[in-house]
């Protein structure tokens, strides 16, 4: 586990339709916070309201499916490390991890428990106390949240700390584990997963937020990066999908997305996120292997484009609806007025993208750059 700065010749692997996947992923959740802090929360009467919930009130699955490319991406490149070099570099990989995901959120923490209080206590806003800030400074917030609650503006960071739990872990299990033997790690941490949610179905917060009830996800993706490398039927009958069974999957995807909740009651909680990682794990391997798409996200150029800024999206985007909220608000606005929620949402998507571009090329690239140094296997 000693750290090792690779020199310069390395292996270039890139899946070029992950970036759009990526954005529509985020975009899905920030429908859902339109949702949810403007429609829900200010309780638009009327039409619109019962037709914004049923078609955003879903939009937070797509954190069900950034786990499973995280479980898929990050499996897929750590084999072909460990393939390339014989082993996987524990200590290099965590610093790959930590120069892509600590500087934007430990800045959005510092923002949202020290500056955002400061100033609504300057204008007189109510403020809000988070149980035990100290969590999110060690990546277990998600626990905080999942019991007490979180102020709104970092809210979504909880599924950030279940990440970096994930990636803590998991080089360590792929190193010490032989490669012939990762489908028996990741059907165990599945069956796992699926027996702790059995124990917790009545409890919602610990099936959405409890690391464990989700990180079936993760091994989920790292089961489809482990057999589209190495079992060459199971490549094939990716890569030779009809297109009819490719548009009934996408069909079954939006199914899904609009109807989560009829779906999925009673014992089949149980094994919700499951039948969704499953669903949303062949979108990627159809995306990335078939050779018979209907379409491919990186014809999307805009959209692709915007994937590649989709950490900075997620983490600033409740910011940039709070903060717009609070503009409307002191305009005068109605804001139980519908057409103004919408209205608010579209700016609030602006800023947000606004930020997220300011954040990545003037911040985070700074770490960014420094990332291949520690890596094996870079972005072609």
């Amino acid at each position: 586990m000693e750290l090792h700065i690779q020199q310069p010749k390395k292996e270039r692997i890139f899946f070029p339709n992950l970036d759009g996947l990526r954005f529509f992923s985020f975009f899905s959740v920030f429908l859902f916070h339109i949702w949810l802090l403007f429609f829900d929360r200010f309780k638009v009467p009327g039409t619109t309201h019962k037709v914004v919930t049923f078609l955003f009130q879903n939009g937070e699955i797509g954190v069900n499916f950034f786990f499973v490319l995280s479980g898929f991406l990050i499996t897929y490149l750590l084999i072909e490390e460990k393939r390339l070099t014989g082993r996987i570099h524990v200590i290099n990989f965590y610093i790959r991890r930590i120069l892509r995901i600590w500087p934007l959120f430990y800045l959005c923490i510092l923002f949202g428990l020290v500056l955002y209080p400061l100033i609504k206590n300057l204008i007189g806003g109510e403020l809000y106390d988070v149980a035990h800030p100290w969590t999110y400074f060690v990546f277990l917030n998600n626990f905080d949240f999942m019991r007490n609650g979180a102020p709104a503006i970092i809210s979504v960071l909880w599924s950030v700390a279940i990440e970096e739990q994930f990636y803590l872990c998991w080089p360590l299990i792929l190193s010490l584990v032989p490669l012939r033997k990762y489908p028996y790690v990741f059907f165990i941490i599945i069956l796992g997963s699926i027996i702790f949610r059995a124990f917790h179905i009545e409890d919602p917060r610990v099936l959405h937020f409890h690391t464990l009830a989700v990180i079936g996800d993760m091994a989920l993706g790292g089961l489809l990066a482990y057999y589209i490398i190495f079992s060459k039927r199971f490549h094939n009958f990716i890569a030779d999908m009809p297109r009819l069974s490719i548009g009934l999957l996408y069909l079954l995807a939006l199914i899904i997305f609009l109807f989560r909740h009829q779906l999925f009651i009673g014992p089949l909680v149980v094994v919700e996120r499951l039948i969704i990682a499953i669903v949303f794990g062949l979108i990627i391997l159809e995306q990335n292997f078939s050779a018979q798409s209907l379409f491919k996200m990186s014809s999307l150029k805009k959209v692709s484009n915007l994937g590649i800024y989709t950490y900075g999206l997620y983490c600033l985007h409740v910011i940039a609806l709070t903060f717009m909220e609070q503009l409307f608000r002191k305009v005068g606005f109605n804001m139980e007025n519908p057409i103004i929620l919408l209205v608010a949402g579209l700016l609030a998507l602006v800023v947000c993208i606004i930020l997220a571009l300011i954040s990545y090329h003037y911040f985070e690239k700074r770490f960014l750059k420094l990332k291949d140094r520690f890596a094996f296997i870079v972005k072609k």
